[in-house]
């Protein structure tokens, strides 16, 4: 089993702003004050609640019960002290569309957050993971 090595570059903006990506590649923004953009602990939110949608998504779809509307949100719970790291991560999914019931949104999401999502398999597994399901 070969490894893939997976490199950002960043770019110091003002501030405590930078850009970055993947070298050559599409850039985001970060800001470490949260004002013009999200701050690294944001972003590792919306890496992880995106890598978890894409695969909800991907897994309805397979299952023939493509969402007609998907949003979801994620809270992360930080220590007081330093590291100030996440403690707890919590996804609301919610999800509607024809074909689209607990069972299979369910199974879509377990399969997300146990097997597929790099991001949330990445973390340090100290962290506990939970979510909550809204189907409408």
């Amino acid at each position: 089993m070969t490894e893939e090595t997976k490199r950002v570059a960043l770019t110091w903006r003002e501030g405590m702003i930078f850009s970055g990506g993947e070298p050559g590649g599409a850039t985001a923004l970060v800001d470490a004050d949260n004002t013009t953009a999200p701050g690294p602990m944001l972003q590792l939110l919306l890496a992880a609640g995106s890598c978890t949608a894409a695969d909800v998504l991907l897994i309805l779809r397979k299952m023939q019960a493509p969402p007609r509307a998907f949003s979801m949100e994620v809270a992360g719970t930080r220590r007081d002290e330093h590291p100030r790291r996440y403690t707890a991560i919590h996804f609301t999914y919610r999800l509607s569309g024809e074909g689209i019931d607990e069972p299979r949104a369910r199974r879509a999401i377990d399969l997300s957050l146990e097997k597929y999502c790099s991001v949330v398999n990445s973390l340090a597994p100290d962290i506990p993971i939970t979510y909550e399901l809204v189907l409408g």
